[in-house]
């Protein structure tokens, strides 16, 4: 099981960060361009929207690798699962239901290594 939850938050982290990045390096009207969402938000909010996305995706595993205050595994990852329920809010709230599919992966992942790390293998 904690292999499992190592390769989950790894695999969710690296999309996080990458996401978080992609906003922060693009211009938003590029980023709206791209993926539509943003034109509901101003564009600093999608740029915290971005530094949130980065802190969470490093607190998925980097306090679990160094081992200093692991408890925030599975603390990150049930941040990243309401941020995750907020996308998912905004997926429905446009009908973007195919892309709804996405965000409630990203979301079971966040669930999955929260319960693991809280109740099942905890660090530390």
């Amino acid at each position: 099981m904690n292999i499992a939850l190592w390769i989950v938050a790894g695999v969710f982290a690296a999309g996080f960060i990458v996401g978080g990045i992609i906003k922060l390096a693009w211009s938003y009207e590029r980023y709206t361009a791209a993926t539509g969402w943003p034109e509901d938000f101003a564009p600093g909010n999608v740029k915290f929207m971005g530094i949130l996305e980065i802190l969470g995706g490093l607190g998925l595993f980097l306090p679990g690798l160094v081992g200093i205050a692991p408890v925030l595994v599975p603390v990150a990852a049930s941040g990243m699962a309401l941020y995750t329920a907020g996308a998912a809010t905004e997926r429905i709230r446009r009908a973007e239901h195919r892309l709804l599919l996405g965000d409630l992966l990203f979301l079971a992942g966040m669930l999955f290594v929260a319960w693991g790390r809280f109740a099942i293998s905890p660090l530390g």
